[in-house]
């Protein structure tokens, strides 16, 4: 029983770590629901995620050597090679999606002219439609942690009780996430490029899955130690450039008002 414990606190753990880039991208897709129902998506979505979490784990123990059976191959030798699963195309899909939503909301935010005007008057998605990119993104992150709880333990309820503690703590952090952007609208532009950086790090999983080679150089996965580097570079520099340019701002306010009083 003492094992058990032990492996629960590590898989609970394993559940943070993997979850920062799912409670992102549950937290940004939130807000294409109306404002009043953003709270009720997130919640609903992640008490469903879970459920279908559970019945993931129940179905890959079962048929876990279906997702590892190869599927097709690409025989382009010298330019294209590679031995595509079901897992790694459900990783390689789950990438190409997400950059594809960061790459269409930071291409709405440069053309804006009017961002509060645009930002009322922006088209809301429904709120089905909301649950069901939550839901179905939750399932494609869900992969990573589920293969690592299957290897730390075989014993079902273990890995089932991180997945429902895993879940219910980022229902709690999705609405303070979310609550912090609704804030700091500046930092939407960062948690944006965050997550196309988690596309990337999809798409580079996927292709070691895959065991993917592009003119014959392997697909390497980013690791979690790479990303989260590159996620406190990129905070570092938003903070740094966010402090410059109110720098610059009070400098210009006071040689406005010198003019002025010279004048």
């Amino acid at each position: 029983m003492a094992e058990n414990i032990i492996t629960l606190f590590m898989l609970l753990m394993l559940q943070i770590v993997l979850g920062f880039d799912n409670l992102l991208y549950i937290s940004l897709e939130s807000k294409n629901a109306p404002k009043e129902k953003q709270a009720y998506v997130r919640k609903v979505g992640i008490l469903m995620a879970i459920v279908l979490r559970i019945a993931l784990l129940f179905f890959l123990i079962s048929v876990i050597d279906y997702f590892q059976k190869p599927w097709f191959e690409l025989p382009f030798e010298g330019v294209a090679t590679g031995e595509f699963n079901l897992h790694s195309l459900i990783v390689l899909a789950g990438g190409i999606f997400i950059i594809y939503t960061a790459m269409k909301e930071i291409w709405h935010m440069v053309g804006v002219t009017h961002v509060e005007d645009q930002v009322e008057d922006a088209k809301k998605k429904s709120v089905g439609k909301v649950i069901a990119a939550i839901i179905v993104m939750n399932l494609v992150f869900s992969f990573d942690s589920i293969l690592s709880a299957m290897a730390l333990t075989d014993v079902f309820w273990v890995m089932a009780t991180a997945i429902v503690l895993g879940g219910l703590l980022m229902i709690w952090l999705a609405d303070r996430v979310a609550q912090f952007l609704e804030r700091n609208r500046m930092y939407e532009v960062l948690g944006l490029f965050i997550l196309f950086i988690v596309g990337i790090m999809l798409l580079t999983e996927g292709g070691h899955i895959a065991d993917l080679k592009l003119f014959d150089n392997p697909i390497t996965p980013m690791s979690k130690t790479t990303f989260y580097f590159v996620i406190v570079i990129l905070v570092v520099v938003d903070i740094v450039q966010g402090r410059y340019q109110k720098k610059l701002i009070a400098i210009k306010e006071s040689e406005a008002k010198k003019e002025e009083k010279e004048g």
